[in-house]
Formats: structure tokens, sequence, C-alpha cells
């Protein structure tokens, strides 16, 4: 059954997004590897973050992970009266601690072949890059990229979460594909919305 959606499906967002990053990720390697040899060479590069999102962002981002509900409690034990005479307060609710999920980010890397040097990076935003605390770490993952002369593409196709950089004039819109090339100064973006299907961009390689 073809997707409702003429361009980007909102839907993917909740517990496919694992496997819809993963995917992407392989798809855009699988496309760039024929094109790049022999002079370069794309690969899939997996770093870990943890994830200490909200238990009911976790339940529908990481569906295989399992996640204590909050429960009532029903019965509270008397108190001993042996050590102490004081009533308590009855507990009316009792919560999980929340634990932080290992969270596997696939990224591609696209590096010389001679030199084994790293040329231009492609990120597929992770919803756990998109809040703190590894919003931080992202940024300064991009400001590093950006001191070692290396190309970034930026795919966000995610509405929730906080965008790892801001403007006055970045578009009011659901999704963003952006391009920083090394050592330019500006961000090159293309706005994308429900209706639009994913832009066509260069890929710099000097």
């Amino acid at each position: 059954m073809p997707s409702p959606f003429p361009g980007m499906d909102s839907y993917l967002e909740a517990g496919l997004w694992p496997d819809v990053h993963n995917a992407l990720s392989g798809k855009l390697r699988a496309f760039l590897a024929p094109q790049l040899r022999p002079k370069y060479a794309a690969r899939l590069e997996i770093y870990v973050v943890e994830d200490t999102s909200p238990e009911c962002e976790i339940g529908i981002l990481y569906p295989d992970v399992e996640v204590l509900q909050i429960r009532q409690r029903t019965s509270i034990p008397e108190p001993d009266t042996r050590q102490s005479n004081i009533a308590t307060t009855p507990v009316p609710l009792t919560l999980p601690v929340i634990q932080p999920v290992a969270v596997r980010v696939p990224t591609v890397e696209i590096r010389d072949t001679t030199n084994n040097v790293l040329v231009s990076c492609i990120e597929i935003l992770s919803p756990a890059n998109k809040r703190e605390p590894n919003i931080t770490d992202y940024r300064k993952k991009r400001r590093r990229l950006y001191n070692a002369n290396v190309h970034l593409i930026e795919i966000d196709l995610l509405r929730r979460g906080t965008r790892p950089f801001n403007h006055p004039r970045l578009p009011d819109v659901p999704y963003l594909v952006t391009l920083t090339r090394a050592g330019s100064g500006v961000i090159d973006v293309w706005s994308v919305t429900l209706q639009d299907t994913l832009p066509t961009i260069p890929v710099p390689l000097e």
C-alpha cells in the first residue's frame, strides 16, 4: 500500500524510527559508493549515545526496550509501631527509575581512499541528539568537523526536539536538510514540508 503522504511520512517518527534511520543510512551509502570509486569510499560508521528521554518516549522510540509502567500502589504497609509512633502519609504514586538506553546511531562517512582522510560526513539526526544531554555533545562534534575542514550534511526528519543550530532566518518547517561546507562560513538550507520530497543536494568532496 503506498504512503498517503506525498512527501515525508510523519508517522515514521514513532516506533519505526530506528529502522528508518538504519535503512536510510544504508541506502545513502549504497547509492554513493559506486559513484565515488576509486578515489573515495563511503563507509557506514556507528557511534553510541545514551538516551535519557522520558519513559513515554522511550516506549515509542525503542519498542524493543522493556519500560516499567507507572503503577498505583494498592496497599500501604502498616508502620512498625515498635520503632515509631509517628503516622506517615500514604504514598499515592510510585514511579520507576528511568534507566538510560544505549542507542546506536549510524552515520555515513566519505573518506579519501589514498590517505583515509575524512572528507564529508552525512548525519541523519537522531531523537537522542536533539535533546540534552546529547545535543551539547553533538554540537561539539559539529564544531570539530568544521575545524577539521570536513563537509557536513545534516538530514533532520524529526519534528520533535531542538535543532543543533538556530538562526533568525531559519524557516519554520518540520524538516530540514543542511550542508555546511568546510571553511565556507555559511550553511546551505533546504526546507522540507510534509508535501515535499527530499531535495537532491550536492555532496562536496574537495
